[in-house]
């Protein structure tokens, strides 16, 4: 038997343990039971912006002045990847057989495996959303391409110089890539044509979105889900992201800063919504945005062949 004295000691020892251990077990952080969205405050569920530290890293080497356009493109390609993994999260998926070679390599074991069931269609805006459409073909590759050509004006219209929709649309799912929104006034319009086209489901990525025009964009197309890596929160007066990352086309081609309503031939300009000049004029800023989105809805097939 032992003596009352060793008890004593036997209980104090365990006491000091579970202390210990109760204090370790505060310390440590829960297990999520699934994976959550990093961020959505303040936008609402169909945001997502990232705050992974990976990517916060590659976004400090495309933002600097001395990344080369051959990093610049290598740096978009991996922050790409990144947030297509994200935005391809909520494709629709069937069970389909497969086989699995066994140990010896003779023998093959059935299994359940699962295939992409949605119609993918990736939607790169030229010129710069060329940069993000690679990386994204490698995580769907049997997903087709369609282009639409945009450019700002000088009075920050948008305008549409390029569209190659079929006239039919058979797709479930678009993806719309431009590495920047900043008035989102491009993007805006862009969704309106795929929404007059009939696609079911729209997601919008980008790299680094502006505060305002993510705002906007929400606002104008609140059902769009959107994936971006991060957001700036000053909007120049010009309407450019601050501190952005400059020329997102420029730097991706290693191309000089020109004015690409120039480079367009007259009659290939077209303005995507419509009699911008008269509307900036004549209408509010809300009440124009408005009237030129019920104008682009009807050119969608003016252009496409």
């Amino acid at each position: 038997m032992s003596p009352p004295s060793a008890n004593m000691n036997m209980e104090e020892e365990k006491k000091a343990e579970d202390a210990t251990s109760t204090t370790t077990t505060e310390l440590l952080p829960s297990s999520p039971a699934k994976v959550l969205p990093t961020f959505i405050a303040p936008y609402g569920p169909n945001v997502h912006v990232s705050k992974h530290p990976v990517l916060s890293h590659k976004l400090s080497i495309l933002r600097s002045s001395s990344t080369s356009p051959s990093s610049f493109r290598q740096a978009l390609r991996e922050i790409t990847f990144h947030l297509g993994y994200e935005a391809t999260s909520t494709l629709s998926t069937k069970d389909i057989p497969i086989t699995v070679p066994g140990i010896s390599h003779i023998d093959h074991i059935d299994a359940i495996g699962s295939r992409i069931s949605d119609k993918v269609a990736l939607i790169p805006i030229l010129r710069s959303g060329l940069g993000m459409v690679d990386p994204m073909l490698e995580l769907v590759n049997n997903a087709t391409v369609h282009h639409i050509g945009m450019y700002r004006s000088k009075s920050l219209m948008p305008v549409q110089y390029y569209n190659r929709l079929p006239k039919t649309c058979d797709v479930d799912v678009a993806y719309v890539m431009d590495p920047l929104i900043a008035t989102s006034a491009t993007i805006i319009s862009v969704v309106s044509i795929l929404k007059r086209w009939g696609v079911p489901q729209i997601h919008v990525m980008s790299v680094i979105a502006s505060k305002v025009g993510l705002s906007e964009l929400l606002k104008y197309h609140p059902d769009v889900r959107v994936t971006i890596g991060t957001v700036d929160e000053t909007l120049s007066e010009d309407g450019n992201l601050v501190p952005g990352l400059g020329d997102a086309g420029d730097r991706l081609f290693g191309t000089n800063e020109e004015d690409e309503e120039d480079l367009v031939h007259i009659s290939k300009r077209k303005r995507t919504m419509s009699v911008a000049s008269e509307t900036e004029v004549m209408c509010p800023p809300e009440q124009s945005m408005e009237v030129l989105l019920i104008r682009d809805a009807f050119i969608v097939g003016s252009s496409s062949t």
